[in-house]
C-alpha cells in the first residue's frame, strides 16, 4: 500500500516528544510518512495499535512509508527488506535493524519520542515538515 502524504505541520511539544498528527488520520495497514526536522519516521496502525521507525530503508534510501506492510512487518518497495515495525529489527536478508520509537496518543493526537542518538537522515522530498 502507498502511503498519502500530509501537507500540515504538527507541532513540537517538548524536547524529546514531538507531535505528528490526530489518530484518525492512520488507516489500518496504511504507513503515513512524516518528515521532522531532516529525520524521517513513519508511523503505522496495526490491530488499532500504532508504530513508529525510521522511515528510510537501511540498505539504500527508500520510504518504507512507500512500502507494503502486512501484519507488524513492513516491505522497503525497493530492496524487499523487511522490518519488524515494534522493534525494527530485520526479517529479511543481512539488513541492519532500522530504529523503532515509542508512540503515544494523547487526547486523540499521535506523539513520538525521539532520542538524542538517533541517526540523522538527510531527506529531499515526501512526508510532513514537522517544525521543531
Amino acid at each position: 500500500m502507498f502511503a498519502p502524504i500530509l501537507s500540515s505541520a504538527p507541532e513540537t511539544t517538548s524536547h524529546d516528544w514531538h507531535h505528528l498528527c490526530a489518530a484518525a488520520k492512520l488507516s489500518e495497514g496504511e504507513p503515513l510518512g512524516f518528515r521532522v526536522g531532516e529525520r524521517r519516521v513513519a508511523l503505522y496502525k496495526v490491530d488499532d495499535d500504532v508504530f513508529a521507525t525510521d522511515d528510510v530503508c537501511s540498505h539504500a534510501f527508500a520510504l518504507l512509508s512507500t512500502g507494503f506492510l502486512e501484519g507488524h512487518v513492513i516491505e522497503c518497495p525497493l530492496h524487499g527488506a523487511m522490518f519488524d515495525v515494534r522493534d525494527g529489527k530485520c526479517q529479511s536478508g543481512a539488513y541492519k535493524d532500522i530504529k523503532a520509537f515509542k508512540v503515544e496518543i494523547r487526547d486523540g493526537e499521535v506523539y513520538v519520542e525521539f532520542d538524542g542518538n538517533a541517526a540523522l537522515q538527510a531527506a529531499d522530498d515526501g512526508g510532513v515538515d514537522v517544525k521543531p
